[in-house]
């Protein structure tokens, strides 16, 4: 069954999958480039917002939890001492910067990965310049210098005008690694450009498709028996045999594969539409940064056909592939649209969101296991109590709201929105609030000046505890807003509980879907091709 985990994807390894379960691994990991990715929402009318959303800082510094992974490093049996010395000697020179922070959470992590990974499976680690030299090392050691495969450059994006007293940086890395000997590895081709077809395949037969003439002739080293012989008073020169048999010679011949040249040569006649293409090479400029009509928001989001790329070169339908970083969720899609099995973890409840939405727009009937994300009242209230800036995300999540962040930081008073438009084509939002503790009618006034503030009619609190009596007639007498354009009332400021969730309810609310980007359906590998094994 597929599987969706929400944690911490070193604890989630350990505990949840087991020695040599996987096939494939693909990460993503954030690259220590000292960034901030922030996702910028659009506002209900569709241009940028001034709030903004972290997904998560793209930096690891050095803690006490830091400290620890690095003691695991020293002093456990899947460790080789060779890493062990390695691990010692960075830090010997990078003491406890944030790259020897980056490097020690990396490297436990990676040992995780070759424990869970078959013998025949294969690793890809996507990363940028930044650490990718450090990072190699660090995969030589723990998969083996003699199983590093390919440095993959993809080209991820067009030139840069704006780069001061440097050459543009324009490219990702991604390392391939196997396991051990016998690792799955599928041929894939690269269609032709059509520089190549101009070039090479010129002539058009009478239908228009394209084609060149080949040479049938090979080194007379190479000959055989059967390469020897006159065609219809044609030979080779003395040096040269033929490449076939007089027998396939005489059936290429029947079905008009034969040039027959005024000078007295002969020629194969090799059609474009045949050709498989090129054999793909280690540098990638033919897969573009994500298309518009993928794109979700998510600021480190990777087009779904890298990934497909990646999964068809690496696995076979049916096998396992896992994204420990899984994010907005591309290697997932990719996965299941190629008929694999797939595990996907995230530590943001944002991410978990996202991929659950998306995998719902793009396969309506996919099932899988959802692991980690409350499922009980009780659940939300732990949820609440050791991570509350979570809760409050997965909170949000409820009702399909988009998190809020302020980008001036503060407590704006806002945790989500929602935006809808009414009849009369009018754009409008819903502040959403969280509250994970204590709750007094004074929160209902606030929020009605917030939502004042912001010029949104109708307003949420999501709750963890049940209101009183007393909030309850604060909210009431805020009274209803009416839908312009319609006859729908609904009211200004509504309390909805964790408990109202868990127990099927829903607020009333106009429609929101619009909130969240919907991801274009997909067709899978098997509904394309239904006689594909397996699918007895």
């Amino acid at each position: 069954m597929n599987q969706l985990y929400y944690g911490d994807n070193l604890e989630i390894m350990r505990k949840h999958i087991k020695d040599e379960s996987v096939d494939l691994i693909y990460l993503d990991p954030p690259f220590n480039s000292r960034r901030a990715y922030n996702i910028i929402f659009k506002d209900e009318k569709g241009k940028q917002a001034s709030s903004q959303i972290e997904a998560f800082e793209d930096t690891w510094r050095w803690t006490p939890l830091t400290a620890q992974a690095f003691d695991e490093l020293m002093s456990s049996h899947l460790v080789s001492p060779q890493l062990k010395t390695t691990i010692n000697a960075f830090k010997s020179f990078m003491k406890t910067s944030d790259l020897m922070a980056y490097l020690t959470m990396m490297a436990i992590r990676l040992v995780e990965m070759h424990r869970v990974l078959r013998d025949a499976g294969s690793l890809y680690l996507h990363c940028d310049p930044t650490a990718s030299h450090y990072l190699k090392i660090l995969l030589d050691q723990i998969f083996g210098q003699q199983n590093f495969k390919n440095e993959i450059i993809w080209k991820r994006t067009s030139s840069h005008g704006n780069v001061q007293k440097k050459f543009g940086a324009i490219h990702d890395t991604i390392f391939f690694y196997c396991k051990g000997r016998g690792s799955t590895w599928n041929q894939l081709f690269i269609p032709f450009e059509e520089s190549y077809h101009r070039a090479y395949y010129g002539r058009k037969d009478k239908s228009g498709r394209r084609y060149t003439l080949s040479d049938i002739t090979a080194p007379m080293q190479r000959a055989s028996k059967g390469q020897i012989y006159d065609w219809k008073g044609y030979t080779p020169v003395p040096s040269r045999c033929w490449i076939y048999a007089k027998e396939t010679m005489e059936e290429l011949d029947k079905a008009g594969r034969l040039h027959y040249s005024k000078t007295g040569g002969i020629r194969y006649i090799r059609y474009l539409d045949e050709m498989e293409g090129v054999k793909a090479q280690d540098i990638w400029l033919d897969i573009k940064p994500v298309p518009s009509n993928e794109a979700l928001g998510y600021p480190t989001q990777k087009p779904v056909a890298l990934l497909e790329r990646v999964i068809e070169a690496s696995s076979e339908e049916g096998q396992v592939v896992l994204d420990p970083f899984c994010g907005c969720g591309t290697a997932i899609v990719a996965a299941e649209k190629l008929g694999r099995s797939w595990i996907g973890i995230d530590i943001t409840y944002y991410a978990i969101g996202l991929v659950k939405k998306r995998l719902s727009d793009q396969f309506p009937d996919i099932s899988f296991v959802e692991i980690g994300i409350p499922k009980s009242y009780d659940d939300a209230a732990h949820l609440a109590r050791v991570k509350p800036f979570q809760f409050e995300s997965w909170a949000v999540s409820l009702i399909g709201a988009q998190p809020f962040k302020s980008s001036g930081g503060g407590d704006t008073g806002v945790d989500g929105l929602l935006f809808f438009k009414d009849y009369e084509e009018g754009h409008h939002r819903i502040v959403v609030e969280v509250k994970g503790g204590g709750y007094q009618p004074k929160d209902i006034r606030s929020l009605k000046q917030v939502m004042n503030r912001d010029n949104a009619p109708l307003g949420i609190i999501i709750a963890l505890k049940e209101p009183t009596k007393g909030m309850i007639a604060e909210a009431a007498d805020l009274g209803f807003w009416k839908l312009p354009g319609g006859k729908v009332k609904y009211p200004v400021l509504q309390i909805y509980t964790i408990q109202d969730y868990f127990d099927g309810k829903y607020p009333q609310l106009p429609d929101t879907s619009g909130t969240l980007k919907e991801a274009k359906r997909l067709i899978r590998e098997r509904e394309k091709h239904p006689k594909l094994p397996g699918m007895e």
